[in-house]
């Protein structure tokens, strides 16, 4: 705001103004533009008892002392004058009333400085005050801009030029102020120490686009070409507007990421990246960038840049999704059941984007999903078929593993019906086959001779195993004129099976034994002796 007083301080004097000793008031300063004139007012006393008839005086340029020679301004007494001021300058007041007030015309640069007065009253009565005026000569009208200027609040901006010469009177106009508010006029107001300016503000409300805007002031003299311009730049204060930032980013794992934020404000924002809470960079700058290398699945997430100044602060997200081939499958569940039970089988991994997940057994197709990370399998009353090795496979674009898991089935004994007795000369041989898991005990129970052989008698039992299937052989020698009756018992902890064993005839024992390929040879044996038999009765 503008405050200027409208009354005059007409003395300031060393001492009392009427009975006192010598004084003088003037504006310790005042301006004018180049090429106007200015008046410079002032007043002096001399002590009463005096009472010259004629009072005289003298104005005199940068010293107050008549010996140093200093330039003559005006002098009542002979008119002469420094060539400088010839035709430039002449007294406004009545030295007679006590008033000194000089007037300058046609001002130019060389005449800026300081102006004393000495008074001279005849004789010894002269005396050169102290006090002094500084003339300023400009040629730029005085633009005030409050010290802070924040966008959204209404500030004030004045024009300032001098009015201290009576011949020319300034008119202000504004310039580039479409668009920022209607100037308002307040006229000629006087200063404290007797100087006039003439001012001219300009309220509006700033916004962000206004910073950095030209804002200038013209003073003109009417009937001249005397113009004048002055320009202040506005520097409006405002809060962070993130103005820049990446759209969501995809990166394939172990790509370089590079994150982008860019905010406009004044002053300078202060640039934080943060992710989780946690700061991973931050500068005062207009743009920031977060370099991430070799990213990870880890860093997948969102991150958040703060701007923020002394006005105020915004943030934003932005969101990383890493890419990357599935993991290798987990399996959670049962790898034990019993027969009958039902079964629940979890395979999950983890990948971007979610994989096709499959379940597979024997290249047969169980299960499967398309774009989830868990698969479960579900077998209602497993049976000893469910028994085996499964595969969980899992796969994306960018890659595919796998992960092997095996079901064990327990089940109580089974005998198969391939189990049996023949005889072969003087031997007896017992095959009982059993499918059981876990693997069962089996004994050879003899009921007409009241004993019983477990396969821990390695005599006369022969055990082995293959997957599910025990097979066990009991050999009987000199049993083949009268083979007795046999029972495979076969027991674990969930159940026993018993089976009496059917009596086979010696060729079909033989075949049992030999086996295909040994059938093989031994028909063509026999054939070989019914030829030599032949072709013996022939000779």
């Amino acid at each position: 705001m503008i405050f200027l007083t409208t009354l005059p301080l007409f003395w300031i004097m060393i001492s009392a103004s009427r009975g006192g000793h010598w004084g003088a008031w003037m504006p310790s300063s005042i301006s004018a533009f180049e090429g106007t004139c200015v008046s410079i007012p002032c007043r002096f006393d001399f002590p009463d008892e005096l009472r010259p008839a004629v009072v005289h005086g003298v104005w005199y340029f940068n010293s107050p002392y008549p010996k140093n020679y200093p330039p003559v301004v005006f002098k009542s007494r002979t008119q002469v004058v420094h060539e400088s001021f010839q035709g430039r300058s002449r007294l406004l007041g009545d030295l007679g009333m006590r008033n000194c007030t000089l007037l300058l015309s046609s001002l130019s640069p060389e005449l800026g400085g300081k102006y004393y007065f000495r008074g001279d009253l005849g004789g010894y009565n002269q005396y050169t005050f102290s006090e002094h005026s500084v003339l300023d000569i400009i040629n730029t009208p005085n633009i005030v801009v409050p010290p802070e200027v924040v966008a959204g609040t209404e500030v004030e901006v004045s024009c300032m030029v001098p009015d201290n010469c009576p011949e020319l009177r300034p008119e202000l106009s504004w310039l580039g102020h479409e668009g920022l508010g209607e100037p308002t006029v307040l006229g000629r107001l006087r200063e404290d120490e007797g100087t006039w300016v003439q001012v001219s503000l300009l309220h509006f409300v700033p916004t962000r686009e206004a910073n950095g805007h030209r804002l200038g002031c013209q003073a003109s003299f009417p009937n001249t070409s005397l113009q004048f311009e002055g320009y202040a730049s506005l520097d409006v204060k405002y809060p962070p507007v993130i103005v820049e930032m990446n759209a969501s980013v995809e990166a394939i794992e172990g790509s370089h990421v590079s994150l982008l934020c860019g905010a406009d404000s004044n002053p300078l924002p202060l640039l934080t990246w943060m992710r989780d809470g946690t700061v991973l960079r931050e500068a005062v700058a207009e743009s920031l960038f977060l370099d991430l290398e070799e990213v990870t699945p880890a860093e997948d997430g969102v991150y958040a840049c703060l701007a923020e100044n002394a006005y105020g602060q915004e943030n934003r997200t932005v969101g990383l999704s890493v890419m990357y081939a599935p993991r290798k499958p987990m399996v959670n569940g049962t790898m034990v059941a019993v027969e009958g039970e039902t079964v629940s089988i979890l395979c999950s991994t983890q990948s971007n984007p979610d994989p096709i997940l499959t379940i597979f057994k024997e290249k047969q197709i169980l299960a499967t999903v398309i774009y989830e990370s868990e698969l479960q399998l579900e077998l209602p009353a497993v049976t000893p078929e469910d028994d085996g090795e499964y595969w969980c496979v899992a796969e994306n674009q960018y890659g595919q593993r796998a992960t092997t898991f095996n079901l064990s089935v327990e089940f109580a004994p089974v005998i198969l019906l391939e189990s049996h007795c023949a005889a072969a000369r003087d031997t007896v041989q017992c095959l009982c086959v059993v499918k059981s898991n876990p693997e069962p005990s089996v004994a050879f129970e003899l009921p007409s001779r009241n004993v019983t052989v477990n396969e821990t008698e390695r005599e006369f039992v022969y055990s082995e195993r293959s997957g599910l299937l025990l097979t066990s052989i009991l050999t009987l020698r000199g049993q083949a004129q009268a083979p007795p009756r046999v029972i495979c018992t076969s027991r674990n902890l969930y159940g026993t099976k018993s089976l009496e064993l059917p009596f086979q005839g010696a060729h079909r024992l033989m075949w049992a034994k030999i086996g295909p390929v040994g059938a093989v040879v031994a028909f063509a044996i026999l054939i070989a002796i019914v030829c030599y038999i032949t072709q013996t009765r022939r000779k």
